[in-house]
């Protein structure tokens, strides 16, 4: 990887992930531009700034970790510090958004993406750079460029490269709502895919979306229904079942998240049942949260793929299923490609995986 063309370039990277900030400084050939952040006395954070910033690009590297709330305030004071030190742009790369779930409106709650993307604009940040969004038109709640990269070249490489015989292998959505995902990997590798039915999606049921608020009693000319308002018939969860073949198969579950493993620990067990001789789960953001290693240790899982998008070596200490794919390399190509104003559409299509 060519070197950046000129030195007004700054790393600098908070508490969250400093293992990932120093991957991307080297392969960047740069230094980190020596950024501490602490916290004081009562929690409130601190940020110094060892070098000048006056004209300068500065790239933040902060991703969101399980202290999310401390991840964010100390992305936005290193922003904001940089916006009152007259720093020429200001760039935020967080290979995992924070609260990127909370997209959708719930049941008298709000979009806190928006708020965030929002706060994130305001304190400086002018161009965003992300990895695989829980939702792409998340895009679309920032004032800012935003450019959400793909791990997916990286997970479709190991499949090919790490797992034996992966032509015998379905790739398996573990609910309706991941099969689009699951479909462009088989289609990418020619694969078949099966879908998980029936397991309960709690956060997107429709009873916490605000539509057990009935409205007032509309005024219509033409629907006269006595009693009010219908119920809306309350969702029953039918038994769980795999739509399609894994016997004597590999079941390759795919996803973008990894916290709470329960529901693919239950689906692994579903598989298992079904005639799965082996299992992997592949993910970009590996949260791993409670005692996720425990439950991936004691279940039907045979290998956790996820990338280093969010530091999990404690979780991989704990659970020797958990493997690690190093994204750096495709972090600090978007950081060169956009510090020499180049295109950024060769990492949409066909990203280099040699370093």
């Amino acid at each position: 990887m060519d070197a950046p063309a000129t030195s007004d370039i700054v790393i600098i990277n908070g508490n969250s992930h400093p293992d990932l900030a120093n991957l991307i400084a080297n392969r960047l050939g740069v230094a980190n531009g020596g950024c501490a952040v602490y916290h004081k006395t009562n929690r409130e954070t601190m940020v110094e700034i060892g070098d000048s910033v006056r004209g300068k690009d500065i790239y933040i590297i902060q991703t969101g970790t399980k202290d999310v709330n401390n991840n964010i305030m100390e992305l936005l004071i290193m922003a904001y510090a940089c916006k009152t030190s007259s720093a020429k742009s200001i760039v935020g790369v967080i290979p995992y958004l924070p609260y990127s779930k909370q997209c959708k409106m719930r049941k008298r709650g709000c979009i806190v993406s928006k708020l965030l993307a929002k706060m994130m604009c305001t304190s400086g940040l002018s161009h965003i750079i992300t990895m695989d969004l829980h939702q792409k038109e998340i895009q679309g709640f920032f004032d800012c460029p935003v450019d959400n990269l793909r791990a997916s070249p990286f997970l479709l490489q190991y499949i090919q490269e790490s797992i034996p015989d992966y032509r015998n292998s379905v790739i398996v959505a573990r609910n309706p709502g991941s099969a689009k995902k699951a479909t462009s990997y088989a289609e990418r590798l020619r694969l078949g895919i099966a879908v998980i039915h029936g397991e309960q999606k709690e956060s997107e049921a429709d009873e916490v979306d605000g539509r057990n608020s009935p409205p007032t009693l509309p005024k219509s000319r033409t629907m006269d229904v006595s009693g009010g308002v219908p119920i809306h018939p309350a969702k029953e969860k039918p038994p769980i079942n795999v739509v399609g073949d894994v016997g004597g198969r590999i079941a390759i579950m795919v996803d973008d998240l990894i916290d709470d493993v329960q529901s693919f620990v239950a689906a692994a067990e579903v598989l298992k049942d079904r005639g799965a001789y082996k299992i992997y789960v592949l993910a970009t953001h590996g949260l791993l949260s409670q005692d996720a290693p425990r439950l991936i240790e004691d279940s039907a899982i045979d290998v956790v793929v996820v990338t280093n998008t969010i530091p999990h070596e404690i979780q991989k200490m704990q659970c020797h299923k958990i493997k690690t794919i190093d994204i750096s390399i495709l972090l600090a190509e978007a950081i060169r490609r956009i510090h020499n104003k180049e295109s950024m559409s060769y990492l949409f299509k066909n990203v280099t995986l040699e370093d």
